[in-house]
């Protein structure tokens, strides 16, 4: 019997190919060149006190952040399509910026706000808060450059959400919390945690946004994005691609984890 729809042989074979040159063979490579290294030296590299830094300082931060982009993420989806105010569409056209703006930029700009002769971290600093060269300037770097991850994943399931729900549980009784809590959140759960895997991933491997923020000092403020390129700086390739590697199955488990949970609480929803 013949597939309803067409074609399916020949897209079937253009997403292997592409899946093979895109994502199959690189990994593959990265794979063989840190292979070169042999067990024990792969392990030498991985398990150096300066890359273990590096890599909780990673994953630490960008997990950070990604909770933190999860909360004010969907606060500020709520906002944007639940009320009018004016300055909306601005404020909208605002939470893409991460999106284009480079984030080299990105992180020239935060530095120049966060340091401490800066706009905000001058008085932050009289306070006794430091926020540039420090690991809260990497969490703020990654919460900026994450947030719309969230923000424009919530945003299009908040608009197709029947207000019909939260008004029935109004009816009956609940309180404004109650209706958010057990009527909007769970809707809401599924698409929230796909913004914060993706936040998440992003903020693992963030570079550019961290670099100058960071103050880039070993055993403190280092990422495993910076000491990957300074390895590859000093022409340790073999050592790189195993940093590199360590980062890709740790965030590949963790990716796996969220959709796991993610398909558990959308099997509840159903």
């Amino acid at each position: 019997m013949r597939p309803a729809l067409p074609g399916f042989r020949l897209t079937l074979g253009i997403v292997l190919l592409y899946t093979s040159l895109i994502v199959l063979l690189p990994l593959a490579a990265l794979g063989a060149r840190a292979g070169e290294l042999g067990l024990s030296g792969i392990w030498a590299v991985v398990s150096d006190e300066r890359a273990l830094r590096a890599y909780g300082l990673s994953f630490g931060a960008a997990l950070v952040a990604a909770l933190i982009n999860a909360v004010l993420g969907l606060m500020l989806a709520w906002v944007l399509v639940r009320y009018r105010f004016p300055g909306r569409r601005l404020i909208d056209g605002l939470v893409d910026l991460p999106f284009a703006l480079p984030t080299a930029v990105a992180g020239i700009a935060l530095t120049a706000i966060y340091s401490p002769k800066g706009m905000l971290g001058g008085p932050l600093a009289e306070l006794g808060l430091q926020v540039a060269f420090t690991r809260v300037g990497i969490t703020v770097a990654l919460v900026f450059i994450g947030i719309p991850f969230v923000v424009r994943t919530v945003q299009p399931v908040l608009e197709g959400l029947d207000p019909s729900l939260s008004e029935a549980a109004q009816v009956l009784g609940a309180s404004r919390l109650q209706t958010f809590f057990r009527v909007i959140l769970p809707a809401l759960l599924p698409a929230t945690l796909t913004g914060f895997a993706l936040a998440l991933a992003r903020g693992v491997g963030e570079y550019g946004s961290v670099v100058f923020i960071s103050g880039n000092m070993p055993y403190r403020t280092e990422v495993a994005s910076l000491l990957i390129i300074t390895k590859l700086e000093q022409y340790d390739y073999e050592g790189a691609t195993a940093l590199a590697a360590v980062m890709l199955l740790v965030s590949f488990a963790i990716l796996l984890g969220v959709n796991l949970l993610q398909r558990r609480l959308s099997r509840g929803l159903t």
